[in-house]
């Protein structure tokens, strides 16, 4: 908790609201391979242009960059000729810094832990397959099919004609069992759907 938070009353944060926060934080991938793709292509290029320009400044160009040519194609286009080009490589300069600097999607949903300092995160596939199974445990479900929203989650359950209401209760209260047993952060309600099989 910050000082300005221990000044003001009501402005505390729970621990679970922050741990959510730092978990998503660390969670997200940085966009490393991009960036060092790019990185590598560009001190690739300028190493060959400045090495191209230093050798042909001492009289033994090394012929790897067309200096001359550019310097004859510069010369004869006009600024109208060149804008399209310019823009372009401007859009796709302004694309790689995006890429850069917002991280990617994290794949992971962040877990709660008692260790502050500690971050665990468990697979989107992963928690699936367990509130799935959980799903299925109650009497009456025959398959169950979840979905991660952004604010809830899904869960679809397939039964015969005659399952009631209250099963659909009994998986809610096993879904949200299973959650809890988990202990993911920041998932959202539990949604249960009913749709029934056909006789």
């Amino acid at each position: 908790m910050t000082t300005l938070q221990q000044m003001l009353p009501g402005a505390a944060v729970t621990p679970r609201h922050t741990g959510l926060r730092r978990a998503s934080r660390v969670l997200r991938p940085a966009r490393t391979v991009p960036g060092a793709l790019v990185a590598v292509t560009l001190a690739a290029g300028l190493g060959a242009s400045t090495a191209e320009v230093v050798s042909g400044l001492l009289g033994a160009p090394l012929g790897w960059v067309p200096v001359n040519e550019l310097v004859d194609l510069a010369g004869k286009s006009t600024w109208p000729q060149t804008a399209t080009l310019a823009l372009a490589m401007a859009g796709a300069g302004t694309l790689m810094l995006l890429l850069a600097v917002v991280p990617g999607r994290t794949t992971l949903v962040p877990v709660e832990t008692s260790d502050p300092l500690i971050v665990l995160g468990i697979t989107r596939s992963g928690l699936r397959r367990t509130l799935r199974a959980a799903a299925q445990q109650v009497a009456g479900v025959d398959k169950a099919r979840v979905r991660l929203r952004r604010r809830t989650i899904e869960v679809t359950v397939m039964t015969s004609a005659e399952s009631s209401g209250q099963m659909l209760r009994q998986v809610g209260t096993a879904v949200g069992d299973r959650l809890a047993g988990v202990g993911t952060l920041g998932t959202g309600e539990v949604v249960v759907r009913l749709r029934r099989r056909a006789v």
